[in-house]
């Protein structure tokens, strides 16, 4: 990465803003890792299953309005230090009291949902540090905390197994204070920060249909990252009996796949172009995620199959917003809530999705093919609006970044 991006910005807080990002995805994917484990234990079906990782998808889709709106009233580090302290608490609160019953994993699903929220401070916490030209690789260094959800995939499996699954909630708490001590400290807001924005420009702005464009393409890039990422734990687990600890393994493996890439996205976007960036992830996402519903007999070669689709899905969430700050700046705080939101909602409809049809057809055949026919409907949207785009918004004349 050329010398001129580390020159562009404030390092620290683009430091601080993919720390308190990656820690909180953790957290917020905690329940997806453990779910066989807990599922077990409390004797849930797979629908309960499905809804229970679902739900703090759906509270961190939601909260991210909230979270949105504070950082724009506020400031996105007070936002963020709000948002960390609400999860600390409730983390706290299930290791002392603990997680007995299929309604708690629900109430504490949506405390954790205030960890998902943390997008929508991440995000304009280092954009609004960064000139158009260097929007992709700050966006995508900060973004790429989505990494967050290899460390609970990789770890709390194996710490539920020797500890107990209630105790990995406390093990949490240790790298989550510490993350907001150095969040504090290091972390500043930009002095060019957008005046705030009222709750009706949050209507204002789902009047422009670019606006619906954006939450389409997030939330199948987003969505289908995150709801597979919780999904796979127990696909792996259900479809070819692997025990909860090497679905663990296999499911870090896709999670660190599209991980990995959000900043390579990002990057790619810059240089190619977010359009055609997007066009090719798609295609490889639905083509890769349709051999799948095949249910093919091998467990590696459905691995293979599903890390490549992350690859895909990963460098998709970094080229949207590559493209967003171009096509909304002085809104990006409002726009980050609102697309955020919608990948988030688009990660429960296919996290419980999955694990509904698991429980009412026996398998994940149909869930997965209708997820690939979602990709390819997202890549016939971007071919109806890359003309405009291009010769509007992202003209040369108008834009120093590649649309």
């Amino acid at each position: 990465m050329n010398t001129s991006f580390w020159k562009a910005g404030h390092t620290p807080t683009l430091f601080s803003a993919f720390l308190y990002f990656d820690l909180s995805f953790m957290v917020w994917y905690l329940l997806g890792p453990l779910a066989v484990q807990i599922a077990t234990d409390l004797q849930l079906s797979a629908q309960q299953r499905g809804i229970m990782v679902a739900t703090p998808i759906l509270a961190g889709a939601l909260l991210r309005l909230l979270l949105g709106f504070l950082a724009d009233r506020l400031s996105p580090k007070t936002a963020g230090i709000i948002g960390q302290i609400i999860v600390i608490s409730s983390l706290l609160l299930a290791w002392l009291l603990g997680v007995s019953s299929y309604q708690h994993t629900l109430l504490l699903g949506l405390g954790l949902g205030f960890a998902g929220a943390s997008f929508a401070v991440a995000l304009p916490l280092a954009s609004q540090w960064y000139p158009p030209e260097h929007q992709g690789k700050a966006m995508g260094i900060a973004g790429a905390g989505n990494s967050g959800t290899v460390l609970a995939a990789l770890f709390a499996p194996g710490l539920a197994y020797l500890f107990g699954w209630q105790n990995v909630f406390g093990l949490a708490l240790i790298p989550l204070t510490i993350t907001l001590l150095l969040f504090v400290l290091l972390a500043r807001n930009a002095p060019s920060r957008p005046t705030p924005k009222a709750l009706s420009d949050y209507a204002r702005a789902l009047q422009d249909v670019d606006s619906w464009w954006f939450m389409f393409f997030y939330s199948i890039t987003f969505g289908g990252f995150i709801g597979l990422a919780s999904a796979l734990p127990g696909y792996f687990s259900d479809q070819y009996d692997l025990n909860p600890v090497t679905a663990g393994y296999y499911t870090a493996a896709c999670v660190t796949a599209g991980s990995l890439m959000r900043p390579l996205g990002g990057a790619l976007a810059d240089h190619i172009g977010g359009i055609r960036s997007l066009l090719i992830i798609y295609a490889i996402a639905s083509a890769c995620i349709a051999v799948v519903g095949f249910n093919l007999s091998s467990s590696l070669v459905a691995l293979v199959l599903f890390v490549i689709a992350m690859l895909g899905l990963g460098t998709g969430n970094g080229a949207v917003f590559q493209l967003v700050p171009q096509r909304f700046f002085a809104e990006i705080g409002v726009m980050t809530g609102l697309i955020g939101m919608a990948g988030g909602v688009g990660g429960f409809i296919l996290a419980a999705g999955l694990g509904a049809i698991k429980q009412h057809t026996g398998d994940y055949q149909f869930g997965l093919w209708l997820f690939a026919l979602l990709a390819l409907l997202a890549l016939a949207g971007l071919l109806i609006v890359k003309r405009r785009w291009r010769t509007t918004w992202g003209a040369p004349a108008n834009s120093a970044a590649r649309i």
